[in-house]
């Protein structure tokens, strides 16, 4: 799937950089569109759970530029950091309940993140010669689901060195605006 996405390497190089700083910005819209029910965070809520736990579950297996991830969820998607943030968002989204938000995260998923996935995968196939094999066998972004499923080598230490434990802060944050908001209304 994201082989058939060609962006020019300055582009993917420019919203790489912006990212972050771009993520400030969807925070402030995130935060001024919501409108949650208690019905839409009873949707939601599962959804993006289950991304943060994704996301927390790869941060355990990843040393970065060291050595190539292909356990837990590395076994069944290559980037489940990006599958974990996605599931976040769309989760947020249908909490929010706000159609608008919808549209801008899938652009900023499709203009942003999907060439900054193709640049980090042309960094670890000249980083790791093995990459090309494991790109081979597991899926960019759709889960194949393995037999036996993949529950070795998580460690806490190294969910702690990726400071995921900053994407659950922002979560809590997030979260706590959107029930704040659902109450309030």
């Amino acid at each position: 799937m994201i082989a058939r996405w060609r962006f020019p390497k300055w582009y993917a190089d420019r919203v790489a950089r912006l990212r972050v700083p771009g993520g400030f910005l969807l925070v402030a819209a995130f935060a001024w569109a919501a409108r949650p029910s208690a019905e839409s965070l009873l949707w939601g809520v599962p959804v993006s759970l289950a991304g943060l736990a994704l996301r927390g579950w790869a941060a355990g297996h990843l040393e970065k530029n060291r050595q190539l991830a292909t356990g837990g969820p590395y076994a069944i998607v290559r980037n489940p950091l990006y599958l974990g943030t996605l599931l976040v968002a769309a989760g947020l989204v249908v909490a929010a309940r706000h159609a608008g938000l919808g549209l801008l995260f899938a652009a900023v998923f499709l203009l942003v993140y999907l060439p900054v996935i193709r640049l980090e995968e042309e960094h670890l196939r000249k980083l790791f010669p093995a990459y090309e094999e494991y790109a081979r066998q597991v899926p960019a972004l759709w889960p194949r689901w393995p037999k036996p499923w993949p529950t070795e080598g998580f460690r806490l230490r190294q969910y702690w060195r990726n400071r995921e434990y900053q994407a659950l802060l922002g979560y809590a944050a997030g979260l706590a605006w959107l029930c704040w908001r659902a109450w309030a209304a």
